[in-house]
């Protein structure tokens, strides 16, 4: 038989690791409390890469701690921030569907697509019932994960990603263009040679032709002075 001390350990363990559970996903989502309502905003999908779908995800609660799933698409907005780019304003709409029970309550998502590692700020608006919603949220260590570069899990090969692919382009791009400069300028140079070749080679063929002509005309000339009958 089992006794209690032996399962005090277990229960002690099974305790902690439902704690470090329960801390992990707190800190993969800020919570902020607007008026008699809080919400939670961080990434749908954890740990974050570039290039990999995800989405803003919004979890709504009111004051007992029930979810708000009675909000609109619309009703609260987020626009994404990377460094000194901005994204359009996307609706948060809600993944519970009364038809069918399916979602989660009170779970409001914006779908996209991060496409550069490195830290996003969400901005988000809107109003909870009258409620006013205007705050942005950085990624960090304590609020919910900066996005990180997908070569880090890939295997067996390492696929670049589309930020450092369309990096190497620019780089590339100008080399290219110089390229096809020399290359027209070369074919240019060609064809000038070609022309210069034919001009050259006609004149050659008319200088022979007049040669020929006036050797002919010299011999023709010889050849009556030998006839004519001596004065």
């Amino acid at each position: 038989m089992i006794t209690r001390r032996a399962l005090l350990p277990a229960a002690v363990m099974a305790g902690a690791t439902l704690a470090l559970t329960a801390v992990s996903t707190a800190s993969a989502h800020v919570i902020q409390q607007f008026g008699a309502y809080s919400i939670a905003i961080g990434w749908l999908h954890e740990p974050t890469f570039a290039s990999q779908q995800n989405a803003v995800q919004t979890l709504v609660k009111d004051a007992k701690g029930n979810p708000g799933d009675d909000l609109a698409g619309g009703d609260l907005n987020v626009q994404i921030v990377f460094g000194s780019q901005m994204s359009d304003t996307m609706p948060l709409n809600p993944t519970f569907d009364p038809d069918t029970g399916l979602g989660a309550r009170g779970e409001y998502d914006a779908t996209f697509t991060p496409t550069a590692p490195g830290d996003y700020t969400f901005h988000l608006t809107g109003n909870v019932h009258g409620t006013n919603v205007d705050q942005s949220f950085t990624s960090s260590d304590k609020t919910f994960d900066t996005v990180k570069d997908p070569t880090t899990i890939q295997f067996p090969a390492k696929v670049p990603a589309a930020a450092d692919l369309s990096a190497r382009i620019d780089r590339i791009t100008p080399r290219l263009n110089d390229a096809r400069s020399a290359a027209a300028s070369a074919a240019s140079a060609a064809n000038s040679a070609h022309d210069a070749a034919n001009r050259a080679l006609v004149v050659g063929i008319i200088g022979v032709a007049l040669a020929v002509l006036l050797g002919g005309a010299n011999l023709a000339m010889a050849v009556l002075a030998r006839r004519r009958p001596p004065v």
